[in-house]
C-alpha cells in the first residue's frame, strides 16, 4: 500500500521531502511532482526499482528513461557538454525540456541508448522536485506518468493513488502540475534538432513550430 504525501507546492516540508528521499534510497518508487506532468522516479543504480517502472508503464526495454538533475553540474557529471550546449543548456534550465547528449561514464550502460550511448536529462523548475533532488544528492531516475490505455499524463493525486497504490510505495500530491509534456531536444548534432514539441517554447533552438 503506497503512502500519500499532501505536500505544499512551493514550500515542500523537510520532513516529507527526508522520508520521500529515504523511501527512494531503500530501492522505492515514488510518483512525485515537476513542471511538467508528474512522474514515476527511482534510484538511479536500482536496476530492480527501474524494471518495476517499466511495468508500471508497460514499456520494453527500449524505452529511454530521464535522469532529472538538480543543477548543470549535475548534468555535467553524466553528460558530455561542449562550450555551446552548455549556453543553450543555460539560457533554457531549469524548465520544461529534455536534453539528449552524450553519456559519461558515470551513466550505467542499461540506461543509455545501446547504440547512439546517450541520455535524457533535465532540470525542471518546481520546488518539490528541487527539494528531493537536493536532499537525495543525485539524479532521479525518472519516466512520465502516463499508463497503458491513457492519452494524457495523470494529473490528480488522489487517482494516483487509487491506479497505483500496489504498485509503488509514494504518492507525493502537489497539486495539478498539467498534463503536457516536456519539449525533447536532442544537443548531438551540430544543431539542435526536435525530438518532441511539448511544454518548453521552441524559440531558444530557433525552431518557429512543432
Amino acid at each position: 500500500m503506497a503512502q500519500f504525501f499532501s505536500i505544499h507546492t512551493q514550500t515542500p516540508h523537510l520532513r516529507l521531502i527526508r522520508q520521500a528521499v529515504d523511501i527512494v534510497r531503500k530501492g522505492g518508487v515514488i510518483v512525485y511532482p515537476t513542471d511538467s506532468c508528474y512522474a514515476l522516479g527511482c534510484q538511479i543504480g536500482n536496476k530492480e526499482a527501474m524494471d518495476r517502472i517499466r511495468v508500471i508503464r508497460k514499456v520494453d526495454k527500449n524505452h529511454h528513461f530521464t535522469l532529472v538533475c538538480r543543477d548543470l553540474a549535475e548534468i555535467a557529471t553524466y553528460a558530455k557538454v561542449d562550450n555551446a550546449q552548455y549556453r543553450l543548456l543555460k539560457a533554457t534550465t531549469p524548465g520544461s525540456y529534455t536534453f539528449i547528449l552524450a553519456a559519461t561514464r558515470e551513466v550505467p550502460r542499461r540506461l543509455q541508448h545501446p547504440k547512439r550511448h546517450t541520455i535524457g536529462l533535465r532540470i525542471p523548475e518546481h520546488p518539490v522536485a528541487h527539494a528531493l533532488l537536493a536532499e537525495l544528492d543525485e539524479p532521479l531516475l525518472s519516466s512520465t506518468l502516463i499508463l497503458p490505455g491513457d492519452e494524457l499524463p495523470l494529473n490528480d493525486g488522489e487517482k494516483i493513488r487509487e491506479r497505483l497504490e500496489h504498485q509503488v510505495e509514494l504518492v507525493m500530491d502537489s497539486g495539478s502540475c498539467g498534463t503536457e509534456m516536456t519539449t525533447v531536444i536532442d544537443l548531438t548534432q551540430d544543431m539542435p534538432a526536435l525530438i518532441r514539441s511539448g511544454k518548453g517554447s521552441l524559440s531558444p533552438f530557433g525552431f518557429t513550430h512543432g
